[in-house]
C-alpha cells in the first residue's frame, strides 16, 4: 500500500479526537459552509469567527445576501480584504436565486458554475454539505500530501493538482467524505505545519510519512520563485473640517474596487483642498504583488468644497456606513482622534 493508501483509517481516528471546534461544523449546511470557505481563502481561521458570526446574523439567508446592498456588504466584509470575494459571493447568491430556485444546488458541476467558486470550494461544499464522495485539494491538502509522498514537484501547478485530486478521489472514504476532507485540513493546519518543522511526533501518518523518514518534511511543498513585488510610495491626505473627514471612492475596477479611502496618489501628489498641512506620519501595507509605503499628512480644511466623487465623512459614518480597506488602518488612531476632538489641534504629534 502506498502512503496515501494507508491515510483515511489513522486520519479519521485523529480526527475524532482533535478536530477544531467551528460554528460552521456544528451546522453545516451548504450556505454556512460556502460562506465559511470563501471567508477563509488566503486567511486564517482566527480572523475569520467574528465576521462569520456577524456576517450570518445581518444576511442569515442567500436571499438576504442576494439583496444586501454594496456598501452595506461591503462594510461587513470590511478589514478581510480580497474583496473580490465577497462581490462574488452576492452574485452567486443571485445566480441560485436565478438559476437554482433560490435552492443552493447540489451538484458538483452546479456549485462549480457559482460565481467564486473554484473547485477546492465546490469539493468543500458537496462534501461536506451533501456527503459526496469529492476531494477538497487546498494549500494545506498540498503541503501534507507533498511531505506524506516525499513529493518535490510543485504542487500548485494544475496538472499536478488534478492528479493529486484523482488519486485523493480513489480513496477517500465514502462514508465519510466531509470528515475526512475536513481532516486533511486540520492536519494541516494543526500539525503538518507551513514555514517551519511539522509536529511530526502528533501526526497520525507519522510512521508512513516518506517526508519524515527520509528527513525531507520540512523542505516540502517544493517552492517556485517569486517575482519580486512592486513597491509604490504613496502621499495620503488626512482631510479633516470640523468633526469630519473627507473619503472619495476608489474606481470601480481594480485594486480595492468600490471601496471608499483616504484621497491617495503616487508622490508627489499636491492637496487639492486648501488648507493648513502637517505631516501625519507613515504605514505600509502589502497587497499580493505591490507593496504601498504611505506618508500622510494632515489637512485643516477651509472649504466645504470637495472635488466630485469625494465626500465629507463623520466617526459614526467610518463605524456605520462607508467601507475603508485595511490598507490605511496606520492611521485610524489619529482619525478617530482628530474626529472625536472636533476641533483642529496638533496633528502632527500624534502620529500613528
Amino acid at each position: 500500500m502506498t502512503p496515501l493508501q494507508k491515510l483515511p483509517a489513522p486520519l479519521l481516528a485523529w480526527y475524532g479526537q482533535n478536530a477544531r471546534v467551528l460554528p460552521w461544523r456544528s451546522d453545516p449546511t451548504p450556505y454556512h459552509v460556502w460562506i465559511s470557505e470563501i471567508m477563509l481563502q488566503q486567511t486564517r481561521v482566527a480572523a475569520v469567527l467574528d465576521y462569520y458570526r456577524r456576517f450570518l446574523e445581518a444576511l442569515p439567508t442567500v436571499e438576504a445576501l442576494a439583496r444586501c446592498p454594496e456598501d452595506r456588504l461591503l462594510k461587513l466584509w470590511q478589514g478581510l480584504g480580497y474583496y473580490g470575494r465577497v462581490r462574488n459571493l452576492q452574485k452567486a447568491a443571485r445566480q441560485v436565486l436565478a438559476n437554482f430556485a433560490g435552492e443552493f444546488p447540489s451538484r458538483l458541476q452546479d456549485i462549480r458554475s457559482l460565481a467564486g467558486i473554484g473547485d477546492y470550494t465546490a469539493g468543500a461544499i458537496a462534501s461536506i454539505a451533501f456527503g459526496q464522495a469529492v476531494p477538497a485539494v487546498d494549500g494545506n491538502v498540498l503541503r501534507v500530501l507533498s511531505r506524506l509522498g516525499d513529493d518535490h514537484r510543485e504542487m500548485g501547478s494544475p496538472p499536478v493538482k488534478r492528479e493529486i485530486a484523482s488519486a485523493l478521489e480513489e480513496i477517500i472514504p465514502r462514508d465519510r467524505p466531509g470528515d475526512f476532507n475536513q481532516a486533511l485540513m486540520d492536519l494541516g493546519a494543526m500539525v503538518c505545519l507551513p514555514n517551519g518543522d511539522p509536529l511530526c511526533g502528533q501526526c497520525p501518518a507519522a510512521e508512513f510519512c516518506l517526508g519524515r523518514l527520509r528527513n525531507t518534511a520540512r523542505e516540502l511543498p517544493a517552492k517556485p520563485s517569486k517575482k519580486p513585488r512592486e513597491v509604490q510610495d504613496r502621499w495620503v491626505y488626512l482631510i479633516f473640517r470640523e468633526d469630519r473627514v473627507v473619503l472619495r471612492r476608489r474606481p470601480d475596477k481594480g485594486l480595492l474596487a468600490g471601496l471608499w479611502e483616504y484621497p491617495n496618489e503616487p508622490a508627489p501628489w499636491p492637496c487639492p483642498v486648501a488648507g493648513r498641512t502637517v505631516p501625519a506620519g507613515t504605514g505600509r501595507h502589502i497587497f499580493t504583488h505591490i507593496e504601498w509605503q504611505m506618508e500622510a499628512f494632515a489637512v485643516e480644511s477651509a472649504t466645504e468644497d470637495l472635488p466630485e466623487g469625494w465626500v465629507w465623512a463623520s466617526g459614526r459614518d467610518l463605524e456605520e456606513k462607508y467601507p475603508l480597506p485595511s490598507a490605511f488602518r496606520a492611521f485610524e488612531k489619529l482619525v478617530r482622534s482628530r474626529l472625536s476632538a472636533g476641533s483642529p489641534h496638533d496633528m502632527g504629534a500624534n502620529k500613528p
